[in-house]
This record gives C-alpha cells, structure tokens and sequence, in this order.
C-alpha cells in the first residue's frame, strides 16, 4: 500500500472523511475549530453545514487528505490560526505574535488505521502550510504518555505523532481532552 496526501479540493472526499451519512445530520464537518466564533459553529445546523465547508473549500484547501490509490483513507486539517478559534482560545496559548498555522484534526478511515497514514497525514499538511508561506506549524495533541486515547477524541493526534515529525513542545495547556493534558507543539518551517 501506498498512501499518498493531497490538498483537500474535492468536496466529496472531504465529506467522506469528516461529513455525515445523513446530510442533514448535525455533525463535526471539522468545523468546530474553523470557524472563529462559536455562535455560528451551533447556529450552522443540517444542510447548512457542509454548505460553510464548501464555501471554505472556495477560499483555498482547508486540509490534506490521504489516498490509497483513488481511494480516499483519511484527513488532516490545517489552516492559518488567525482564521480559527485558537486565535481566541483561553487553554491554547500563543507563544508569539508569529502568523503560524494550526493543525487540529487527523482523521484515518476504519479499516485503514494501525498503517501509519497518521504520519503521512501530518507531513501533507506540514507541506501544504510550507508551501503556501506558513512561518511554523502548530498542533494541539494529548500528551498521552503512551496511554490509550479513546478513538472518538484520538482526532487531535498525540505529542509521539508529532515529535516523530519533528514538532517540540512550544508551552503547555490547560487544555484537556479525554483525561490527558494537551500540549502545543510547534514545527519552525523557517531556513
């Protein structure tokens, strides 16, 4: 198997990877840290919300996604934090006044896990912020201790995932998901 990454531009891979079976379902669509205010994150109901993921995807990908072959097996969001709610968050500090991006989510399909897509999710979307000019690269993880992490909220990725990809602990949080603390974790793209 090999498991390539690509910039989220095809509306329908995304929705396999974070939309509902139901279209009018009320559920995540990766939009609960995208969007800066959480008034519009519970007033965007049903239909409405992969309506705001496609007007996003207007605005340039919102993520990578992961592919084995044509088959879409995983998600990986990353945007510039200005354009998210950490850019107000009360848990997540900033470190500095430096324009980094923020990846929040990683998501690999049933069936696929357990492979490593993890890893190439987080190097796509490493990549896709380079390329676009990103200073740095941010993410949010749960500092485990190699602990479990209940797979409906492994969604943030585990200090491991990213110090293998060569983040260090930037701070510490008073963020906590699932028992376990959050840490923020940066990766300086800069030289």
């Amino acid at each position: 198997m090999t498991v390539t990454t690509r910039p989220a531009i095809s509306f329908d891979d995304v929705r396999t990877m974070v939309g509902p079976k139901r279209p009018d379902a009320n559920v995540c669509w990766c939009l609960s840290y995208r969007l800066t205010s959480s008034k519009e994150n519970r007033e965007l109901v049903g239909h409405a919300r992969g309506d705001r993921v496609r007007a996003l995807m207007a605005e340039g990908p919102p993520g990578v996604l992961a592919y084995d072959a044509d088959e879409v097996v995983g998600w990986a969001a990353v945007h510039p934090r200005r354009d998210t709610s950490f850019a107000r968050s009360r848990t997540i500090p900033h470190v500095d006044d430096l324009d980094v991006w923020s990846v929040w989510c990683i998501r690999v399909r049933p069936g696929h896990r357990g492979q490593g897509i993890s890893h190439t999710l987080l190097a796509g979307a490493i990549d896709l912020a380079r390329d676009a000019g990103a200073p740095a690269v941010e993410g949010y993880p749960v500092d485990n201790d190699g602990a479990t992490v209940e797979q409906t909220m492994a969604y943030v990725g585990t200090k491991a995932l990213f110090e293998t990809a060569g983040f260090t602990q930037a701070a510490e949080t008073t963020s906590r998901l699932a028992g376990h603390p959050r840490v923020l974790m940066r990766l300086d793209l800069r030289g």
